[in-house]
């Protein structure tokens, strides 16, 4: 076998025993032929098949344009059947011989008449798509309307024509159906179906307007139709959702350069990087015309979604606060939302990029290299061990991994697995290797497996992994790159599924190298209007390097200094803010009667919810905790309570909790913990004692360490290399990501004040918010004293909503934060409430 060769499996077996097939006894199921066709290269000879179809009909119906006199002279009286197609005597006149005359007989002269071109177009978008994975066009869209013109034009020329020279024109379905129509209505009823049927699809498929019929009408005879004969400038065009008129660019391009002219923005203009000179010079240029930027020397496994087409106008400091609310209001408080078309959470930033591939390092080709006198000597010495057992096996197979190799054994028929399983170490201490593990038995295979670390493992790199089909045709909401498994497959998951993942190990094992590949998958996956970053970094130094992605990535109180939470006060107000955002949030899917955020915002980007009464778009937040043990050694209850909160409520609302930890121990990771994260995640462990502790089985124990780690999702264990990414890889990143216009701050969290943070009690009523007598009232006949409830009533940003209940609070109107519960109303009725209001003016 080459050196460089593929395939990674190498079945061994005995001499005296007899040889078997790998797939001996594997019966074809339903899934089975399911997973054949998803496969990738099967889609792409299925691809190249359409497209080489659609090239060989068009030069057939070219041809048989011209030949189709000679052609059906030939084919007339006779069947079209495998015999007329094999007949040598058939001498046809169409350029692509007896094959294309007979297929353009069947498409044109029997079928569809020259409509049938139209399946060329169809032929081809499809077999482009499978091939390329490149959609030119929506292709059920393109579809649909094709089969229609299809139809409709084959009945309009039999309708327009009589059977003879010209019925390749409508084909003999298209005159047959016009037959049965002219029969069914006469000649004038059918001409009323075919305009009837056009008019209903030109309606359904591009809903016009009659604005432009209104224009061309003698003045005198507008008033007959319902658009607005009023001066230019009140009379313009709809925008349903598709695109906005060019004159509303250029207005909205004119008002923001103004604005860039007289406040400017010096904080959001990109600075110099010489760690990413390969971007072209145009990304944040103030050229109003559309471009698409080359990314210069480009993978050749980079996903070209990559390449981000920018779009026109400039966004600036000023125009944020304008652009995030999509309604405005006119002089009634209403707004017709259905002109608007769908919200867009990226026009904020509509020059955003991701990040390119060439910003990670290339390790290695991600070939696993077998060596086969390694694999041979273990296979022996496996045998050997097993047999001075009196342990007879009757097939031994190797999947090598990049650090691990599989060796699946079928033992004899009577040999108990148990006794395979106590000679762990004697195949350890035989092997001379350092972490052996066995499976007995491997779930769904009935074999008995054996991990034996590799002499030489490989580096799984994280290009590898964000440059592989898996994870760029992934279609989850929140993707995340692990790494490889043992049969070096990129393994991707869906942190939205998990929905919270616990990470624990021994120091120096790879927890923070797991972390950084995670937010390094988002990164290069999502916009940041779609994602927030909370990150909880008590050592200070781990997750630094993210500082620079605050305005574009990263959330945090309003009252931060800094976006990544270091401090143990912080950290306990930072996740208790969480606890609020996450009740505010169900209160949001309570009104918009929505399950989950996903339901939410969908409703949202439909605008079938107004941001005029609180509805906003929630982008996910991930919460990420690095050495989470320091903090319950610290805080203990203060953290350990919201920490459950939140992973046994938040996941309906997109609020997902990453915790990393190198102390395992059950003081730690308690059972309130443990049962709201279903996703663990175990690097090398000391202890046996640990390894329960994390996966509730042992195996943590006898990793080898640097990356490779056990993934449980609750009944099964996965062995996976974790992905490699380097420090100057992610200040590469950062510095990409940070180099682009952002936001003019972090997400801003809930205000959140704890027992140290101190309310005055005797607030100046000149300080008041002039809603303070209006929100004061609605508490009071409503009985609850809720931040969300005045903010949808008065139509309120939650932070303004919250100091007026802080102002509540200093006029004894309502009582303290309760956590969760709503605050306590002191004042029962209004007639007191004005009373009190006249008594502080």
């Amino acid at each position: 076998m080459p050196k460089n060769a593929t395939n990674r499996r190498n079945t061994f077996k005995p001499q005296n025993n007899k040889q078997t097939g790998d797939i001996e006894g594997r019966d074809i199921t339903w899934s089975s032929l399911g997973d054949f066709f998803k496969n990738r290269r099967l889609q792409k000879a299925i691809g190249l098949f359409f497209l080489l179809l659609s090239i060989f009909l068009l030069l057939a119906f070219s041809s048989y344009l011209f030949s189709w006199k000679a052609d059906d002279a030939i084919l007339n009286g006779r069947a079209l059947n495998w015999e007329l197609l094999t007949d040598t005597s058939v001498q046809a006149d169409n350029m692509m011989g007896r094959l294309g005359a007979i297929m353009s007989h069947l498409f044109i002269k029997q079928w569809f008449g020259i409509s049938s071109f139209l399946f060329l177009l169809i032929f081809f978008l499809w077999g482009f798509r499978l091939l390329t994975n490149i959609r030119l066009l929506h292709l059920g869209r393109t579809l649909a309307i094709s089969l229609f013109i299809l139809i409709w034009t084959s009945v309009f020329f039999g309708y327009i024509i009589s059977a003879g020279d010209l019925l390749i024109l409508g084909g003999t379905f298209g005159y047959e159906a016009a037959r049965f129509l002219n029969g069914l209505s006469g000649k004038a009823g059918t001409a009323i179906i075919l305009l009837f049927t056009m008019g209903t699809f030109v309606i359904i498929a591009f809903d016009p307007s009659l604005r432009a019929l209104n224009k061309m009408l003698p003045l005198r005879i507008k008033g007959l139709f319902p658009g607005k004969s009023k001066p230019e400038a009140e009379d313009q065009p709809e925008n349903n959702g598709m695109a906005i008129s060019s004159q509303e660019e250029e207005e909205t391009g004119d008002l923001r350069k103004e604005e860039d002219h007289h406040e400017g923005q010096p904080d959001d203009q990109p600075y110099d990087n010489p760690l990413t000179t390969h971007r072209a010079e145009g990304a944040l240029s103030d050229d109003p015309g559309t471009e698409t930027i080359d990314t210069g020397a480009r993978s050749e496994t980079e996903d070209p979604e990559l390449e981000i087409e920018i779009a026109n106008g400039k966004i600036t400091g000023s125009d944020y606060q304008e652009i995030r609310e999509p309604f405005q209001s006119d002089s009634n408080g209403e707004q017709d939302m259905n002109q608007l078309g769908e919200y867009d959470p990226t026009l904020d930033l509509p020059r955003y990029r991701l990040p390119d591939l060439s910003l990670l390092d290339d390790r290695g080709s991600g070939n696993i290299q077998i060596n086969k006198q390694e694999l041979e000597d273990n296979k022996n010495r496996i045998i050997e061990t097993l047999r001075n057992y009196a342990i007879e096996i009757d097939r031994i197979k190797a999947t090598v991994g990049p650090t691990v190799t599989l060796y699946e054994i079928v033992p004899a028929p009577g040999i108990r697995i148990s006794k395979i399983k106590n000679l762990e170490n004697d195949i350890a201490l035989s092997l001379s290797a350092l972490g052996i593990r066995i499976i007995a038995p491997i779930p769904g295979r009935g074999t008995i497996g054996i991990e034996v670390p590799n002499s030489n493992p490989e580096i799984v790199s994280m290009k590898s992994i964000l440059g592989s089909e898996r994870f760029r045709n992934s279609g989850f909401d929140l993707p995340i790159g692990l790494g490889k498994t043992i049969a070096n497959e990129t393994f991707i998951a869906d942190l939205t599924k998990m929905p919270h993942l616990l990470m624990a190990g021994a120091t120096g094992q790879g927890k923070s190298v797991g972390l950084n590949a995670i937010l390094t998958s988002i990164l290069y996956k999502k916009h940041p209007a779609y994602v927030k970053f909370v990150l909880v970094d008590p050592k200070k130094v781990e997750l630094n390097l993210f500082s620079k992605i605050e305005r574009h990535y990263l959330a945090k109180l309003p009252d931060a200094e800094e976006a990544i939470v270091t401090e143990t006060r912080q950290v306990v107000r930072t996740i208790n803010s969480l606890c609020v955002e996450m009740d505010n949030r169900y209160d949001l899917l309570k009104d918009a009667q929505a399950r989950n955020i996903k339901e939410y915002n969908t409703k949202f980007i439909a605008r079938k919810l107004n941001p005029n009464e609180g509805h906003r778009f929630l982008p996910y937040i991930i919460l990420f905790i690095d050495e989470f043990a320091d903090l319950i050694m610290t805080a203990g209850k203060e953290i350990e309570l919201p920490i459950a909160r939140l992973a046994q409520l938040a996941r309906a609302v997109g609020l997902h909790l990453v915790i990393a930890t190198q102390r395992p121990s059950v003081n730690i990771i308690t059972g309130t913990i443990k049962a709201n994260f279903p996703a663990r995640i175990a690097f090398r462990v000391t202890a046996k004692v640990d390894s329960r502790t994390i996966l509730d089985s042992g195996g943590a124990d006898q990793l080898v360490g640097r990356g490779d780690m056990l993934l449980s999702t609750g009944s099964d264990l996965i062995r996976l290399q974790c992905a490699f990414i380097d420090t100057h890889e992610i200040e590469r990143i950062t510095e990409f990501i940070g180099s682009q216009r952002a936001y003019p701050d972090a997400f801003n969290l809930p205000e959140y004040f704890d027992d140290d943070s101190s309310i005055p009690e005797n607030m100046d009523p000149s300080e008041r918010d002039e809603l303070f007598a209006d929100a004061a009232r609605i508490i009071v006949a409503t009985q609850q004293g809720s931040t969300s409830l005045i903010q949808r009533k008065l139509k309120l940003g939650y932070n303004r909503a919250g100091r007026i209940i802080d102002q509540l609070e200093a006029a004894g109107i309502v009582g303290p934060f309760e956590g969760s519960k709503a605050r306590e109303v002191k004042i029962k009725d209004e007639i007191t409430l004005e009373q009190i209001l006249r008594q502080q003016e």
